[in-house]
C-alpha cells in the first residue's frame, strides 16, 4: 500500500512538473508571437502609427500576465521576474516597473513537510534538534521559509545562546528549479535567434547569469560561506554584527543561525526611543557599504530594510551595532572589474574619449556589435565643452544647454547596444537600496560624502597630481599606439567590403527609430559614467569633476522618466 502511494505521488509530481514546463513555454511562445504580429507584420500594412500608440498598453498587459503566472507557479519564476525587474539595460521601463511589485511571498509549506525535510537533513527528530520550534514561519519565500526556534540544552550551553532562526528549503525545490531553468534556457535560445533581440542583449548569457545565482540560493552551504567571508571582512569592526552559523544544525537544505534581529534599520521612531541617533546610523551604514565595495570587493547585494537591524548597545547609551542577515545574494568586485573601473576613471580624468570607450568594452558593458565612433565623438564634445570650466561659471550656465547636451546624447544612445554585467547591476542595486535607507533616516544626508576615503583607492594613491597626470598621458598615448593597427585594419576591411561610410549625424537622427524606454535605460549608463567620472575628478581637485556631476543630471532625470526629449 505504501509503495502504491509513493508511486502515485511520484507520478503526480512528474505530471505537475511537465505541466509547469509547458505553461512557461506556452506563455513565452504567445508573447513572442504577439510581438512578431504587432511589431513586424502589422507595420507592413500601414499600421505603424496604430501599433506605436498601443505599444505601452500591450507591454504593460504582458508584464501583468507574467506577474500573474509567477504568482501562481512560484518557485524560480518569481525570482526570474525579480531578476528581470532589475534589467533596465535590456528591458523597457514599462515592463520593469510592472515587475518591481512582484513579491517573493507565497503560501508556506505545511509543517509536516517542513518537519520531514529538517529531520531527513539533520538525521534526528526535530524534538531532539531543537528544544522548541515555532510552527508559523516568520517568512515564507518562493524557495524556502524561516522559523524561530531554540536550541537543545546541550548545544545552547556550548554556544552560550539558545535563540535561533532556522531556514528550510521547500521540499522538492531542486526539481522545480531544474524544470524552470530548462524552460528559461529554451526561451533564451528562441530569443537569441531573433535579430531585434540579439542586437540588444545576449539572452542565453542572461539566463546563465540568473541560473548561477539561483543554484547558489538553493544550497545553504553557499550562503553560510558567504556569511563567513563577510564576517571575516568586518572582524574587529565594533559596528558590524552577523549571525553565527550553528553547524551542528546545518546542511545543504537547512541553515540554522543565531537570532540577531532587533530594531529595523529604517524604524526612526524605534531608534529614537532607544536613544540612537538616526543620522549616525545613516553615516555608519554608508561607511560600511563603501567599505564592502572599495576595500573588500565583496558586498551584500540585497540590503533592503528587512535584512539590516540596529542592535542597541548594552554598554554605552546611544551606541549600536548594525546586524546584517540573508547572505544568499552577494556581489563581488573582481580584479577584472576593478581594473576596468580604474581604466575608465583614468580615461575620464585625462579626458580620453577613446580610452573611455575601450574601458567600457573591457568592462563588458558594450556588446560586440556596437559601433563606437559616435560614442567617442559625443564624449569628446562633452570634454571640449566642459573641460576647465569652473564651478561658478557652470552654475550660471543656461539650463537649456544641459537639455541640448541630453539631446546630443539621445542621438547616440538610440543605437547603442549595451548590457550590464550581473555584478555591476548588483552593485547599482545595493547602492540604490542603501541610498534609500539613509534618506529615510535623514532626508538631508548625502551618502556620497562617505565615498571620498574609499574612492581615492581607485586613483591608486600616493604621488603628486602632476606625476599622476603625466603617467595617465603616457598610458593614454601607449594605448592609442597599441590600438592603431587594429583600427586601421578595421577601416581597411570596411573599405574592402564597401561598408565604410562617412557619418552624417543629422541624417542619422532622421532615420533612427528606437523605443524610448531603451533610450532611458541607456541614459542610466551615461548618468553612471558621468557621475563616477565626476567623483574621481572631484577627488583630484579638478573643476571638471563638478561639471561632470552636474552634467549627469539630464541623463539621470531622463533615465527616471522625469525629463523627456521632444
Amino acid at each position: 500500500m505504501a509503495e502504491n502511494n509513493s508511486a502515485l505521488a511520484s507520478t503526480q509530481t512528474s505530471h505537475s512538473l511537465k505541466n509547469r514546463y509547458r505553461r512557461i513555454l506556452w506563455f513565452a511562445a504567445r508573447a513572442l508571437a504577439q510581438t512578431w504580429w504587432f511589431e513586424l507584420v502589422l507595420p507592413k500594412f500601414g499600421l505603424r502609427t496604430w501599433v506605436k500608440n498601443g505599444r505601452i498598453r500591450r507591454v504593460q498587459k504582458l508584464a501583468r500576465r507574467f506577474r500573474a503566472l509567477a504568482a501562481d507557479l512560484g518557485g524560480l519564476i518569481i525570482k526570474a521576474g525579480q531578476f528581470a525587474s532589475s534589467r533596465l539595460d535590456v528591458l523597457p521601463s514599462t515592463i520593469t516597473q510592472e515587475l518591481e511589485s512582484l513579491q517573493d511571498e507565497v503560501a508556506p509549506e505545511p509543517l509536516d513537510r517542513i518537519r520531514a525535510q529538517i529531520e531527513q537533513q539533520l538525521g534526528m527528530a526535530i524534538s531532539v534538534a531543537f528544544a522548541s520550534f515555532e510552527e508559523s514561519p516568520i517568512a515564507a519565500a518562493s524557495l524556502g521559509q524561516a522559523h524561530r526556534a531554540t536550541l537543545s540544552a546541550g548545544v545552547a550551553a556550548d554556544l552560550g545562546f539558545s535563540e535561533v532562526v532556522v531556514k528550510v528549503l521547500r521540499p522538492g525545490i531542486e526539481q522545480v528549479v531544474d524544470v524552470d531553468l530548462r524552460a528559461l534556457r529554451r526561451v533564451g535560445l528562441w530569443l537569441s535567434r531573433i535579430r531585434l533581440v540579439n542586437r540588444r542583449a545576449d539572452a542565453p548569457a542572461l539566463v546563465e547569469e540568473f541560473a548561477q545565482v539561483s543554484l547558489e540560493e538553493i544550497d545553504y552551504f553557499v550562503e553560510a560561506q558567504h556569511l563567513a567571508r563577510f564576517a571575516k571582512n568586518f572582524d574587529g569592526d565594533s559596528r558590524v554584527e552577523t549571525p553565527q552559523v550553528i553547524w551542528e544544525r546545518t546542511s545543504h537544505k537547512v541553515l540554522t543561525l543565531s537570532d540577531v534581529t532587533a530594531i529595523k534599520v529604517n524604524d526612526v521612531a524605534a531608534l529614537t526611543a532607544a536613544g540612537i541617533n538616526p543620522n549616525v546610523v545613516a553615516a555608519e551604514l554608508a561607511r560600511i557599504t563603501f567599505e564592502q565595495i572599495f576595500v573588500h570587493g565583496f558586498f551584500h547585494a540585497d540590503p533592503h530594510p528587512g535584512n539590516i537591524f540596529v542592535k542597541p548597545s548594552t554598554e554605552a547609551a546611544g551606541d549600536f551595532k548594525l546586524a546584517f542577515i540573508d547572505f544568499g545574494m552577494m556581489g563581488e568586485i573582481t580584479d577584472d572589474l576593478r581594473r576596468g573601473l580604474q581604466s575608465f576613471i583614468f580615461a575620464l580624468v585625462s579626458r580620453d574619449s577613446r580610452g573611455c570607450v575601450s574601458a567600457m568594452q573591457r568592462l563588458g558593458v558594450l556588446l560586440p556589435v556596437v559601433d563606437t565612433l559616435e560614442l567617442e565623438r559625443a564624449l569628446t564634445a562633452l570634454f571640449d565643452r566642459f573641460g576647465g570650466v569652473g564651478v561658478a561659471e557652470l552654475t550660471q550656465t543656461d539650463p537649456r544647454e544641459f537639455k541640448e547636451l541630453a539631446l546630443q546624447f539621445s542621438d547616440l544612445i538610440r543605437a547603442l547596444p549595451f548590457q550590464l554585467p550581473e555584478d555591476f547591476l548588483m552593485l547599482l542595486r545595493a547602492i540604490s537600496l542603501i541610498s534609500g535607507v539613509t534618506s529615510s533616516l535623514n532626508r538631508d544626508f548625502n551618502m556620497w560624502d562617505a565615498v571620498d576615503p574609499f574612492a581615492k583607492s581607485l586613483l591608486n594613491g600616493g604621488g603628486s597630481s602632476s606625476a599622476k597626470a603625466i603617467g595617465r598621458e603616457v598610458l593614454s598615448f601607449a594605448s592609442t599606439l597599441a590600438q592603431l593597427p587594429s583600427r586601421l585594419d578595421s577601416a581597411l576591411s570596411r573599405l574592402e567590403q564597401g561598408t565604410l561610410s562617412i557619418r552624417n549625424p543629422e541624417l542619422e537622427k532622421a532615420v533612427r527609430r528606437v523605443d524610448g524606454s531603451v533610450r532611458r535605460a541607456t541614459s542610466g549608463l551615461v548618468f553612471l559614467a558621468l557621475m563616477l567620472g565626476g567623483i574621481a575628478l572631484h577627488l583630484a581637485a579638478d573643476p571638471l569633476g563638478n561639471a561632470l556631476m552636474i552634467a549627469s543630471a539630464p541623463a539621470g532625470l531622463y533615465a527616471l522618466g522625469i525629463f523627456r526629449l521632444k
